[in-house]
């Protein structure tokens, strides 16, 4: 199938952008890299009257270190995060999960900015956001506001952005140097969408224990969710206790028995829970032997 009919426009500053989203509204689709809204524009789910093209926009490229946090403007494509230094040196898990999205073609075309307004709850970027704790810097001509990543996903394909807004770039804080991070995701072949994904930081407390632990999921409902969050309770007694061998298999079996696990006819609950249990565990692994590494 083809298109069906619409204008185009192609701004060049982000002041363009917004006055046209304010006039079009409802009826506009930005575009950049365009992997997910092409294919949606061929075989007709998405049906706008106006196109705006944003890759001439220069305000939503670069990446820059402000005040302890990353600064990356949502053009900024998949292969940019993966392979840039800045990213790699402050924040290595967005550029190692940059380096497992799709296959290359891709990855030179997809931008940050559109993967996370695009909301698919098994991609890479929005779970990592979430884990990181990054916060999202929303534009319209309204104004400017900044969303955190965990209100930032409502649903499926869904965000809290408005039909004048503008996702303009993605703030994330710089990895601590006493931190491990770790980062899973299983697929039936490469290049696959995950059918669960698991990232982790962690930080080594006094005496051995955890000083701080933050374990996202994706791949199990309409959004990626903060699992510490959900089984703080539960998680209490395994936080508690030191970093033995055995510490991430049990933080994975905890979760998996606690996480809520969307019903889904072609994969079944009790597949996804095993792979939540692992994928923890290695997830964890990973983070503790990256800790290791760093004191050694």
């Amino acid at each position: 199938m083809k298109p069906g009919a619409f204008s185009y426009e192609a701004p060049a500053t982000l002041q363009e952008v917004l006055q046209s989203l304010a006039v079009w509204n409802d009826n506009a689709k930005l575009i950049a890299g365009g992997q997910s809204l092409a294919p949606m524009l061929n075989m007709r789910l998405a049906r706008p009257e106006r196109l705006i093209d944003i890759n001439r926009v220069n305000e939503l490229t670069g990446i820059a270190n402000r005040d302890g946090r990353l600064r990356i403007g949502a053009l900024v494509r998949h292969d940019a995060l993966a392979s840039s230094e800045m990213i790699r040196s402050a924040c290595p898990m967005l550029a190692h999960a940059a380096e497992t999205i799709g296959h290359y073609a891709i990855r030179k075309r997809g931008t940050i900015g559109g993967s996370l307004a695009h909301a698919d709850p098994a991609a890479q970027l929005p779970l990592v956001t979430l884990a990181l704790d990054a916060e999202m810097e929303i534009h319209s001509a309204r104004g400017i506001r900044m969303v955190p990543a965990r209100d930032f996903f409502l649903s499926i394909f869904t965000t809290i952005l408005e039909p004048d807004e503008l996702l303009a770039a993605i703030h994330v804080p710089l990895s601590s140097p006493q931190e491990g991070w770790g980062f899973r995701l299983f697929n039936r072949r490469a290049g696959d969408f995950a059918i669960v994904s698991v990232a982790a930081t962690l930080a080594r407390g006094a005496d051995d224990t955890v000083g701080g632990l933050r374990l996202a999921i994706g791949g199990i409902g309409p959004v990626p969710v903060r699992a510490e969050q959900l089984v703080a309770g539960d998680l209490a007694k395994s936080l508690s206790k030191p970093l033995s061998k055995d510490w991430p298999a049990r933080v994975g079996a905890v979760v998996a028995d606690t996480v809520e696990i969307e019903d889904n006819e072609r994969i079944p609950v009790a597949f996804r829970k095993e792979l939540v249990a692992a994928l923890t565990r290695e997830a964890l692994d990973q983070a503790l032997e990256r800790i290791a590494e760093r004191a050694s």
